[in-house]
């Protein structure tokens, strides 16, 4: 298994991946993101703050829970007794030019950029409109992995990107969900680029955001994350599922006794995923 994983490993960091110019950030958008991953457990849904951070072309979506608790912030939340809260490991980066998405992973302390097939998505624009949280906004429908999609844009807002992977509309997507109501993405807040007006606490709360990635003024792929293929990557994940410990043992030389697999802390694992959000496709 070793020489395996070894072949494995060595395709992943040589595996090519286009590079994308850096985009300036031109505003950071937080989402309420509901999921009701477990149908037989409907009274309690997943739930995650995620943050759209998008310029003129590029944009990426990733989770601002897991970023506040890297950066110590988490306290704020909740007590120090509450249960470790699970998060989103995986960034979505979209590029509207030339329509390329990227997937940024970390797996063994490690990574990885994933090259994508992006879909065109075909959106319909109706003539329905509301005002949410004080944006006016337009409804738009569409048929896209598995569900049908209510989306409210902003025309006045001309990003081109929203939460996860909906994308293309001509204006920032504020609100997004499936008809059955079982993902939910509601605007939370639109970041205050400029850093005017700010209390001490978002002052202090500010200068701590600068230290992760996603917190600097472009949106840029991380320089030091190895290229891999989604057939590559998942090829190896396939492989860690099946024997976690064995796995380890075989990258790292520990013997497998020696080998202590962690358990959950959260109150709820949510670990049971029978209504992922990607669904078969309708034939």
């Amino acid at each position: 298994m070793k020489t395996f994983l070894t072949i494995c490993f060595t395709v992943l960091i040589s595996s090519v991946s286009s590079a994308q110019a850096p985009d300036p950030v031109l505003a950071r958008i937080t989402y309420h993101f509901t999921h009701q991953r477990d149908t037989l457990s409907r009274n309690n849904p997943y739930t995650e703050t995620m943050m759209l951070v998008t310029g003129k072309n590029a944009s990426v979506f990733t989770s601002l829970d897991r970023i506040e608790r890297d950066l110590g912030l988490a306290e704020s939340k909740a007590s120090p007794t509450a249960p470790f809260k699970p998060v989103n490991f995986v960034d979505l980066y979209y590029f509207a030019s030339p329509n390329k998405a990227i997937t940024r992973e970390r797996f063994m302390n490690s990574y990885y950029l994933i090259d994508e097939p992006q879909q065109q998505i075909k959106w319909k624009i109706t003539n329905d409109t509301a005002t949410i949280s004080g944006i006016k906004s337009q409804k738009a429908t569409t048929y896209f992995k598995g569900r049908n999609w209510i989306a409210w844009y902003a025309p006045e807002m001309p990003f081109q990107s929203g939460p996860w992977k909906l994308n293309g509309l001509p204006g920032l997507i504020i609100e997004a969900y499936d008809d059955k109501k079982e993902v939910i993405f509601a605007l939370a807040g639109i970041d205050n680029l400029k850093q005017e007006n700010l209390s001490p606490e978002q002052m202090f709360k500010a200068k701590i955001y600068q230290k992760d990635l996603f917190f600097g003024k472009e949106i840029a792929l991380q320089k030091d994350a190895k290229k891999a293929s989604r057939a590559e990557f998942d090829k190896v994940m396939e492989l860690y599922r099946k024997d976690p410990i064995g796995f380890i043992s075989a990258e790292s030389g520990t013997p497998r006794n020696r080998i202590a697999m962690g358990t959950s802390t959260t109150g709820v694992s949510h670990s049971v995923i029978n209504n992922p959000i990607e669904l078969p496709e309708k034939k």
